[in-house]
């Protein structure tokens, strides 16, 4: 009886998890979605729809290979709003940003 409870008691959790819907930048002010990111250092925002994508304070929250990129996306008062930086794959193209 005791395996029945802990298999249960997984699920649940694994079901609560997935319930978890992430902030949408399109639902909040430009200064919010910034804050969050700054305050958090690195975190994964929706921005509008199905789409998301994770947005960091600065390049120490990149890997050693990536680079950070300013990312911009749609708020709740403006379609483009700086938030933080994107991670990049790669070398940093200064040519092409």
């Amino acid at each position: 009886m005791d395996k029945v409870a802990i298999a249960l008691a997984i699920s649940l959790v694994a079901a609560s998890t997935q319930a978890q819907t992430r902030p949408s930048t399109v639902n909040m002010p430009c200064g919010a979605s910034r804050q969050l990111v700054f305050s958090r250092g690195a975190i994964v925002l929706g921005t509008g729809g199905l789409t998301y994508d994770r947005f960091v304070r600065d390049g120490t929250f990149c890997d050693v290979t990536e680079y950070a990129q300013a990312a911009y996306v749609p708020s709740l008062e403006t379609p483009v709003c700086f938030v933080g930086f994107r991670c990049k794959q790669g070398p940093r193209d200064w040519w092409d940003d």
